[in-house]
């Protein structure tokens, strides 16, 4: 039997390809390549953008108001939730559809924001510095996190999980992964659960879960981990490759990040999400992003209004 590390490096390159680049066109490729899957515009909903809208208490949505646009923070390199398309700049994703209607609801056109990728890492020094006005980007909300920064939402609930290659069969779960290598993004909440409840995983971190997959993909680790959404999305790119396996072994509660002192925008966007769920909007957004995974929307949890600090 042929050694993993002898696959011929055109079908590898082609995976990569398939995550990493996004191609424009699918009608070349290997044969049985997947289809290339992302939003149809046509299949987005348009949002009612609330020209009535005014918000003096929040110097966040004042600054933004003066700029004429609003500044937020993503992740560029997660499939089906936050994906930056690297021919024409274009963010897609559930997450920023969640971004572009709490635009709407705020007086924003959403076609005006400006996106600015953020790493995990540096998400609460880009929300205390005024880089950005709110960030959505597979965000935990978390006690720790709540000290430095603001939450809106929950918007969505994950769970951590595994992507492995599909050659793979004995890691079914993180118990398995005593000995191995394991990637996640530095800073993340699944990095940091790693290091906390199973010390025994060999875990290397990078700063985006692009660069595990690659070394997933080139067998330099054996199991990448995150939220299931985000690791669905690189499975569904290229099925042949890799999957996801187990059961979630976390609860992940998706927030919108706000600056921590800025309660009032924080408030605003709770009410506009419930508006947005309530409407339809929510499950035609996940519908028409994430939900082309082949994963099935779970209801949103409650929003979590806790008081102002």
């Amino acid at each position: 039997m042929r050694h993993p590390l002898q696959r011929p490096l055109l079908r590898l390159g082609a995976a990569l390809v398939l995550i990493l680049l996004v191609p424009l066109v699918t009608a070349c490729g290997k044969p049985g390549s997947p289809p290339v899957k992302g939003p149809r515009p046509e299949a987005l909903p348009h949002y009612h953008v609330d020209r009535s809208f005014r918000l003096p208490s929040s110097p966040t949505w004042e600054k933004a108001k003066r700029r004429g646009y609003l500044i937020v923070g993503a992740k560029e390199d997660q499939p089906y939730m936050g994906e930056k398309d690297p021919a024409t700049g274009v963010y897609s994703g559930f997450d920023i559809e969640i971004a572009r209607m709490m635009s709407a609801s705020l007086g924003f056109d959403p076609a005006t924001i400006r996106f600015r990728t953020i790493a995990s890492a540096n998400r609460e020094t880009a929300l205390q510095n005024g880089q950005i006005d709110y960030y959505v980007g597979t965000y935990t909300i978390n006690e720790n996190r709540k000290k430095l920064v603001g939450f809106a939402g929950p918007y969505y609930l994950a769970g951590q999980s595994l992507l492995v290659r599909t050659d793979e069969h004995g890691i079914e779960g993180p118990r398995d992964l005593d000995g191995k290598r394991v990637c996640s993004a530095s800073g993340s909440t699944p990095y940091q659960r790693m290091q906390q409840d199973y010390p025994r995983a060999q875990l290397v971190g990078y700063d985006t879960y692009s660069a595990c997959v690659d070394n997933l993909l080139t067998y330099q680790v054996a199991a990448v981990t995150t939220d299931d959404t985000i690791l669905q999305g690189y499975a569904a790119k290229v099925p042949h490759e890799l999957k996801v396996v187990g059961k979630p072994f976390s609860k992940e509660p998706y927030g919108i990040g706000v600056p921590r002192s800025d309660n009032a925008l924080r408030f605003a966007l709770d009410d506009a999400l419930v508006v947005h769920e309530r409407n339809g909007d929510w499950q035609k957004a996940y519908d028409a992003t994430l939900g082309l995974s082949g994963r099935k929307a779970t209801p949103p949890p409650p929003i979590d209004r806790y008081p102002a600090s």
